[in-house]
């Protein structure tokens, strides 16, 4: 137990809904801790985006004492409690349990219902519904640095596993046997890679070397775990660094359905893309600005598609354009679900592409009043940017914003008067 002295958090950086979590709670006779990356985060002296509480107050019971909050979760039930606009995600204490009920499939509604845990053969986790106290949750936790306990009862962290001392060091390390822990839930493989990237801290050799030999158990995840994880890996302001790692350890072969050139080579224009992408998108977060899913697919998606593209007969129109896109989804999705309300802006950004390039009046103000324009529009300068040809026209939409309305009227009058192909006449 290491006192407020010690420490340095302060209740005044904790979420207002965090805090009123935690009182009412307590005020309910259940115990409550502020518990892994926000606490994490504030030792590091950074600003949590999300704050969870653990409590030995089991889901039903949060479920009565916060009004405006909901059980999800089959693999493990946890309690979202909504304060306006923000969620705090309130988790029981887990226990440990033995790896008896072993299952062949995903567990059904029913199994989830009639079982509190489940294991695959393979020793992964399917159903852990095992509550404990705090030792054992503790025990539980994925990494040292994610099993630091924060209570407003006396200010003090609780910390079962020299977690602080590896976060001075810089140090990641994995709770428990590192072979045995990835066995049960292969996505830690995923997040060792993330809190790598984003806290900038090295992997201990214990942790980082079974990643090599089991990322091959990423393929018994559910695709749509792999997705949620895909974003956070690439939407956190890390992505750079964490698309290096992930092709580093091989993880990349499990989360995309085709390969991407090696950076040492020389690489197309498409894969130059990626890289690009990946960059501007680290920044856009440090600045402050958001990043949209659906633009970050388009980009990892590009190189397949303009394979797909190539291998054409003919030129490429909106109709054939949209059947290569369909096909890449498609094998993606194989890999990871995608909702279609992010696959459907990945296709708008890519139609655009066509749209953007064609010099007539009705394009133009198509593509200008189109929802996506300026995810269509950054796309194009990517696309420049990376060495592909698009006949000058981000320069030319680039122009076309910068100007007031009677100098765009004066650009598409230009464009409109420019020759048109005369077609030739059926002789009958």
């Amino acid at each position: 137990m290491i006192p407020r002295a010690e420490h340095g958090i302060s209740r005044k950086d904790v979420s207002d809904a965090a805090l009123r979590v935690v009182y009412g709670l307590q005020n309910a006779g259940f115990a409550a801790f502020l518990v892994g990356g926000c606490v994490r985060d504030l030792l590091l002296g950074l600003h949590p985006k999300d704050f969870d509480v653990a409590t030995d107050a089991h889901p039903e019971d949060v479920r009565k004492i916060f009004r405006r909050s909901r059980i999800i979760g089959r693999r493990f039930k946890i309690v979202h409690v909504r304060f306006g606009r923000e969620i705090i995600e309130v988790t029981t204490f887990r226990g440990h349990h033995e790896a008896n009920n072993r299952l062949k499939q995903v567990p059904t509604r029913e199994q989830s219902r009639k079982l509190d845990s489940a294991h695959s053969h393979a020793g992964m986790t399917l159903i852990d519904n095992v509550f404990g106290n705090i030792d054992e949750d503790a025990d539980r936790r994925d990494f040292t640095v994610n099993a630091l306990y924060y209570t407003t009862d006396g200010f003090n962290l609780l910390d079962f596993h020299d977690g602080l001392r590896d976060l001075r060091d810089r140090r990641l390390r994995i709770v428990g046997d590192a072979r045995e822990r990835y066995r049960e839930d292969p996505v830690r493989m995923l997040r060792a890679i993330r809190f790598a990237a984003k806290l900038g801290f090295t992997m201990e050799s214990e942790t980082e070397a079974p990643i090599r030999e089991l990322f091959h158990l990423l393929e018994s995840a559910s695709s749509a775990r792999l997705f949620d994880e895909l974003l956070k890996l690439l939407c956190g302001g890390h992505a750079g660094e964490t698309f290096r790692l992930l092709r580093s350890y091989r993880l990349d072969r499990i989360l995309f359905s085709h390969e991407f050139a090696e950076e040492n080579t020389a690489m197309d224009p498409a894969d130059r893309l990626v890289t690009l992408a990946l960059r501007n998108s680290d920044e856009r977060i440090a600045n402050g600005l958001g990043v949209t899913p659906g633009f970050m697919l388009a980009a990892l998606l590009w190189p397949p598609l303009q394979r797909q593209s190539r291998n054409l007969d003919g030129a490429l129109n909106l109709a054939r354009l949209g059947e290569c896109a369909e096909r890449v989804v498609l094998a993606q999705s194989s890999q990871t679900t995608i909702p279609r309300r992010i696959s459907n802006v990945s296709k708008e950004i890519w139609e655009l592409q066509l749209r953007l390039q064609r010099r007539d009046r009705r394009s133009v103000n198509y593509c200008f009043n189109h929802p996506r324009f300026r995810a269509g529009y950054d796309f194009l300068l990517l696309r420049e940017q990376s060495g592909e040809d698009a006949g000058g026209m981000g320069e030319w939409w680039t122009n076309f914003q910068q100007v007031d309305e009677n100098q765009r009227i004066h650009l598409l009058e230009q464009v409109s008067a420019r020759p048109k192909r005369r077609r030739r006449r059926k002789r009958g």
